[in-house]
């Protein structure tokens, strides 16, 4: 089973590490697995990229896949956007995501 199955390190809007195992075999994205692991990411849209509240910033240096335009024109609505902003649902766990590290992004003023 480890074959199928990289480390992804998510710190929540508490500071709190997680060390997640995802698995690559399952067509899962970053927001799902947020949801598996029961971390507080609504994913309203249901990985749509219609909403942004699966927003994450990336911490690690890894090679990911390139912006829609859709995730784009959401980030450009969202609340706390940083140059290392993605939406979760966007991006799709795979064998490069070994030892990716993402932080939750604060939550809208709503």
């Amino acid at each position: 089973m480890e074959d199928n199955v990289v480390q992804v390190t998510i710190t929540d809007r508490q500071g709190v590490t997680h060390e997640l195992e995802a698995p690559t075999d399952m067509n899962m994205n970053i927001m799902e697995l947020c949801k598996a692991a029961e971390l507080p990411v609504k994913g309203t849209c249901g990985g749509m990229a219609l909403c942004s509240t699966c927003h994450v910033y990336v911490l690690s240096d890894h090679e990911l896949p390139e912006m829609s335009e859709d995730e784009e024109d959401m980030l450009d609505q969202a609340f706390f956007v940083e140059d290392n902003s993605r939406l979760g649902c966007q991006l799709h766990i795979s064998d490069d995501y070994e030892g990716l590290k993402l932080q939750l992004a604060p939550e809208s003023e709503e």
